[in-house]
């Protein structure tokens, strides 16, 4: 059976177990770094050989970026698309080597200015403390 742990940022509730502790705060920091607009302290959450599979693309699993500069450069790319982006209320599940982040997304496409606000979901694979592959999804809600 695995072990389960949250944390929410709105509620400040944790109950950590093992490297659940770790892995959540984890989380804390790589949400924080989003809405910081943070390069450099997003990538020194991923391992060297990261993986990020984006909301949108044509393959199964979006747009995938495989390695640290195409990670980087995906990442970036969110950026460039919504240069007004932000994550809001996270909250953050982890079981095992697995984690779940929970939040709002907010931001203006940069091609039109419309607005997009949705639910969305990260799944997380974590390997030897770090995310090894970022898999996100996020509600088809067209943009205001």
């Amino acid at each position: 059976m695995s072990n389960v742990h949250s944390s929410s940022t709105q509620t400040g509730y944790t109950m950590p177990l093992d490297t659940s502790t770790h892995y959540l705060a984890l989380l804390d920091t790589f949400s924080a770094a989003w809405n910081r607009h943070d390069i450099h302290a997003l990538m020194a959450c991923m391992t060297d050989d990261c993986t990020f599979h984006a909301v949108a693309g044509d393959a199964l699993l979006g747009r995938s970026f495989i390695g640290r500069e195409a990670v980087q450069a995906g990442f970036a790319l969110a950026w460039a698309t919504c240069p007004d982006a932000s994550w809001r209320d996270p909250v953050h599940f982890v079981a095992d080597d697995r984690g779940v982040t929970e939040s709002t997304f907010r931001g203006t496409r940069a091609s039109d200015g419309k607005r997009i606000e949705a639910r969305m979901v990260d799944v997380f694979t974590f390997r030897d403390g770090k995310i090894a592959v970022k898999n996100a999804y996020r509600k088809d809600r067209p943009a205001q």
